[in-house]
């Protein structure tokens, strides 16, 4: 019999607010609408005066800003407040068992939980339980290691992928105590659909959850004895620094070397929502581009080139959209040309996983545009809005296949940076449930 720990697995202590109002509170992911200061100013308004998410996350919007260092240290004082002055109910271990309705009508299912850190890595061909699913920018983790280490709170919004075609764990556990009296439910902020929660606590309900796991991890074991548990769906580069915090902690504390204190310490887990691949309200988007300061033209004409691609215009946005969305090798650009706003199709005969070759094509074309900035964009109507600026160029992607996911990661390795997002960017986790971390 495996047990939790053997499978990268911690009950976590749970914190929630003891006067919950979740449109209040819980707030979308750090990492989404980058480029849009006007949604995070609209949170900031929908959340004014009250506990939430948002005083202690630090949107990435603002991760580059002069005042960051007056950010973080607000942060800091802000959830060592709640924590002291009654802003929580009482821990609970235990696993929550969420619904998660977006503004789509789609209808996600997770769990949550703890994994161990030491039972994770992002390094391309890792033979890990919970391995990343693209490529890791390294540059990346030493600003958000900034937030982390220290921080008397964490929040989730990693999602890790499990390969449950039986839809046995999440959707499993799930009908097992949604007759129970929900933790919370309630509608999100800036419309973004609703989610409910249920507490996995019963002693029958835990042997459920961890019977399966073992399950899931026999049939995804392979014949070196490796097994793929679990894969970053979402948040790689939140895992990542969770990872190199532990990493340098253990380092700063011999006394860790001791297995069982090890075992005890709340850096070495990071919480996360589990969802089922398959699951039925899980959509796999592809992550678009945008590209500021370049030649548009200049651009499409060099990938073009590339891939042996047929350059095409179209009249409207819509048109473009269709085009791109009806493909699994096809990209769309929008972006002005002497002040009229333009709708480009780029034909290409690529057969593998399309991002997988757009991005070093970028990557190259880019690598001596020193004025040039590239972002990952979420949402099809963002790059359209972003193209329609005089300095941008939007980027479409095609729409990503999430068969064979598992093994495609297993035997290739990482795909590129930003690849896939799942679901609409007011479809990621919004986050709600809180962990002690540094005491």
């Amino acid at each position: 019999m495996k047990t939790f720990e053997e499978m990268g697995v911690k009950i976590p202590e749970i914190l929630l607010p003891k006067n919950l109002d979740v449109k209040t509170w819980s707030v979308v992911a750090c990492d989404q609408y980058t480029q849009d200061r006007e949604y995070w100013k609209n949170v900031e308004n929908a959340a004014k005066g009250k506990p939430s998410t948002l005083n202690i996350i630090l949107p990435e919007v603002y991760l580059n800003d002069s005042d960051k260092p007056q950010r973080i240290e607000n942060i800091r004082k802000t959830m060592n407040d709640y924590l002291e002055n009654g802003v929580f109910s009482a821990g609970e271990k235990e696993l929550v068992y969420i619904e998660r309705k977006t503004a789509y009508g789609r209808v996600r299912h997770g769990l949550i939980c703890a994994i161990d850190l030491e039972t994770y890595e992002w390094k391309p061909f890792s033979k890990a339980l919970i391995r990343a699913t693209e490529a890791t920018i390294v540059e990346r983790i030493p600003p958000r290691m900034e937030i982390r280490k220290g921080a008397p709170l964490e929040l989730p919004h990693i999602m890790l992928l499990v390969n449950d075609p039986e839809h046995a764990l999440v959707e499993g556990a799930g009908s097992r105590v949604t007759k129970n009296k929900a933790l919370y439910s309630g509608e999100l902020m800036c419309n973004s659909g609703s989610i409910s929660g249920w507490a996995i606590k019963d002693s029958s309900d835990i042997e459920y959850v961890r019977s399966t796991l073992q399950t899931i991890a026999e049939k995804n074991t392979a014949a070196d004895g490796s097994t793929f548990l679990f894969a970053v769906g979402d948040g790689n580069h939140s895992l990542a620094t969770a990872k190199a915090v532990w990493d340098e902690y253990k380092k700063e504390h011999p006394e860790l070397s001791d297995s069982k204190k090890s075992a005890e310490c709340n850096v070495r887990y990071a919480l996360v929502e589990i969802v089922n691949i398959y699951d039925t309200g899980l959509t796999f988007e592809p992550i678009h581009r945008v590209i500021f300061n370049i030649d548009s033209e200049e651009l499409i004409k060099s990938l073009a080139n590339t891939f042996d691609g047929t350059v095409t215009n179209v009249q409207t946005a819509k048109e473009l959209e269709d085009a791109v969305h009806s493909s699994t090798a096809d990209f769309g650009f929008a972006y002005k040309k002497d002040g009229k706003q333009m709708y480009t199709l780029l034909s290409t005969k690529i057969t593998d996983l399309a991002v997988s070759q757009l991005q070093p094509a970028l990557d190259s074309y880019l690598k001596d545009k020193t004025h040039s900035e590239i972002d990952y964009i979420h949402g099809s109507q963002e790059v359209f809005r972003l193209g329609e600026m005089d300095n941008a160029t939007g980027i479409l992607l095609p729409p990503v296949a999430k068969d064979s996911f598992f093994a495609t990661i297993n035997g290739r390795g990482p795909l590129p940076r930003k690849s896939f997002s799942m679901g609409e960017a007011d479809e990621k986790r919004f986050y709600l449930e809180c962990r002690k971390l540094f005491s």
